[in-house]
């Protein structure tokens, strides 16, 4: 299969698609064909390095450790491990997983939402982080609680 996968930090010319071994689930995990993934502000900061502090989440001081890009992921159950109960193979599921720059991906089921039918895979995509992102800062900055409501002007109107 194919993936994109860097060896050293830096520019986006750093970046190589390659052949890399087809992942195998283990019996805790699903394997996903990807149709879609997103890039973020996590990847770019992963390539590159920077800030330092990125490094020791890609776990490498002087290279990456992680050599695979990509969280935000959709795409198709091909197979589920042996103690998956949550899909079944042929779901459409998204979420997030690293590595997710890959023709294929192991995930934790916990990782993984089923993806609603009337939305493209690519629209999947970019929900994951940026979702998880805007969650966090409304919970911190906007002091959001479990009950809080939008006002009606902010509400989507039918």
């Amino acid at each position: 299969m194919k993936a994109i996968v860097y060896e050293r930090y830096g520019p986006p010319d750093v970046l190589r698609l390659q052949d890399v071994e087809k992942p195998s689930p283990d019996e805790n995990q699903v394997l996903v064909k990807v149709h879609a993934s997103s890039i973020n502000a996590g990847d770019y900061f992963a390539m590159g390095g920077k800030p330092f502090l990125f490094r020791f989440f890609s776990g490498g001081y002087l290279k990456p450790k992680n050599t695979r890009l990509g969280i935000d992921l959709a795409g198709q159950l091909e197979a589920v491990g042996e103690n998956g109960k949550r899909f079944r193979p042929d779901d459409e599921v998204f979420g997030c997983r690293n590595g997710a720059f890959a023709e294929y991906v192991c995930a934790r089921e916990g990782l993984l939402v089923l993806k609603p039918a009337k939305i493209a895979y690519e629209q999947a995509a970019a929900v994951p982080w940026a979702a998880l992102v805007a969650l966090q800062t409304m919970r911190a900055a906007g002091e959001i609680q479990s009950g809080h409501s939008l006002p009606d002007t902010y509400r989507i109107q039918k």
